[in-house]
């Protein structure tokens, strides 16, 4: 297995909006008017650039990055790269449904095969990405939150939203609690991990995804298909412990940040 799924189709809402005070270069202007996080660029390499790089390090060299309908300028980006080290292939959600409706847009592409799921507008370490790929069975990245807070460019109150993921004694996940209350963020702190979209499926996610109904917002939620698979299907997700941060870049006042921490970074396609 050296297969990874990046979920690029978002809408980028909220990096459309001007944030006063944050200062950018024309062309990150203008990826960030059109809400293409991916695409942003910091020394001359998209942002998306640098979390491909990072997956190649980590031994994952078949890449699928679900996108838009076409036109879209994240497949223009890519169709048009010459790469050494990856594949990258494409798949289409035809409509804005959801993660777990993303996810299906990259059934062929998985396959009878394990896999990664990242998000495109997280920096994720190459370490981490190569223990989730030598990982068996199912499984996702669980993030302590003070990790995150103190060690990258997430704000607290940011984190204190995620979704917050409790195990078993043996480390399997047993609930993911999406958007939690601060009462339930104080009564889990200690016992419990954020989740940041970093996912180790098997081909049985996709019967998960298809027998889900929407959420309150509408749409089709991955973690709700996680819930599926491990109560509807005797799947077992082993939870693994991360004391790393992951690069955020999810409104226009994230910029600065990542422009720092990408400083000196190498991309290699």
């Amino acid at each position: 297995m050296n297969k990874v799924v990046i979920l690029a189709a978002g809408r980028g809402r909220r990096m459309r909006h001007e944030v006063e005070g944050v200062r950018l270069d024309e062309q990150q202007r203008r990826m960030a008017e059109q809400g293409l996080k991916g695409l942003i660029p910091f020394r001359g390499h998209a942002f998306l650039d640098y979390v491909i790089s990072a997956a190649a390090d980590a031994g994952l060299g078949s890449v699928c990055l679900v996108v838009r309908p076409e036109p879209d300028p994240i497949r223009d980006h890519y169709e048009e790269r010459k790469t050494e080290r990856v594949r990258i292939e494409f798949a289409v959600q035809q409509e804005p449904l959801g993660s777990a409706h993303a996810l299906l847009a990259a059934e062929a592409f998985a396959g009878e095969d394990p896999f990664l799921v990242i998000n495109s507008d997280n920096f994720y370490p190459a370490p981490l990405l190569a223990r989730m790929h030598g990982l068996e069975g199912s499984g996702m990245a669980g993030f302590q939150r003070e990790a995150l807070i103190a060690g990258g460019n997430i704000p607290a109150e940011r984190v204190a939203a995620y979704a917050l993921v409790t195990t078993d004694a043996d480390g399997f996940m047993t609930e993911i609690i999406e958007k939690p209350d601060p009462a339930t963020v104080q009564a889990l702190e200690g016992r419990s991990w954020v989740s940041m979209t970093c996912w180790r499926f098997g081909p049985s996610i996709f019967q998960a995804c298809r027998s889900i109904t929407p959420s309150i917002r509408g749409e089709y939620e991955l973690p709700d298909a996680v819930r599926y698979a491990i109560r509807g299907l005797g799947e077992r997700f082993r939870v693994i412990p991360v004391d790393e941060p992951v690069l955020d870049l999810s409104s226009r006042e994230d910029i600065p940040s990542v422009a720092e921490w990408l400083r000196g970074g190498e991309v290699r396609l």
